[in-house]
């Protein structure tokens, strides 16, 4: 997994808000038991027409949010099931950071295991991003990891919430066991101190 420190990037809007998991990536593409071109189903259903054909008016498609590596959702993103493929999706995409005001438990923990982040912010932020992004597409923000702050083009800082241990595995750009296997040494030696049974 890459580490996280900082991302400064575009950001493509999605206002829908309660968007679900099968939203994010359709189950028929649940299959797959491996991550490798999950991003060309994300959003399927809303991506594509019948035909396969891009539909031009969807965020994602549009030109002024291609390579965008934060995505601004509607409140209450990744509701329903509980599908790793759906930040496997995301990240496949090219998405490093969701920003929302909510986001569901089981989603929110699948994308910090997977190396997504997500930001929490309050409703008048999250409302003042879209209102720029509407008059500015290309507008940029940069997240801080280490600081836990999101900085507007207007120089303005907001703090999100995220927890400790799943801050410092992302700053190592590490899973679970990557970490607990960080202090291999240290458990050996404890092991090794340990009288013999």
């Amino acid at each position: 997994m890459p580490t996280f420190t900082a991302l400064t990037s575009t950001v493509a809007p999605l206002s829908n808000c309660d968007i679900d998991t099968d939203q994010i990536i359709p189950a028929r593409f649940l299959k797959a038991t491996d991550k490798a071109g999950m991003g060309a189903h994300l959003f399927a259903d809303w991506r594509y027409h019948a035909d396969g054909s891009p539909r031009e008016d969807f965020p994602l498609n549009r030109p002024e949010h291609q390579g965008a590596r934060i995505l601004l959702a509607g409140h209450n993103f990744g509701c329903g099931s509980s599908r790793e493929h759906a930040p496997w999706a995301l990240t496949g995409f090219g998405f490093q950071a969701v920003i929302s005001t909510s986001f569901a438990d089981i989603f929110r923990n699948n994308a910090l295991k997977n190396g997504l982040l997500p930001v929490i912010v309050d409703a008048e932020t999250h409302q003042l991003l879209f209102d720029l992004l509407e008059e500015v597409p290309h507008a940029e923000l940069t997240i801080d990891l280490a600081t836990q702050t999101l900085q507007l083009p207007t120089g303005a800082t907001v703090t999100f919430p995220i927890d400790g241990f799943a801050k410092a595995c992302l700053l190592r750009g590490t899973d679970e066991l990557g970490y607990l296997m960080s202090f291999e040494k240290e458990i050996a030696a404890y092991e090794m101190s340990l009288p013999a049974q």
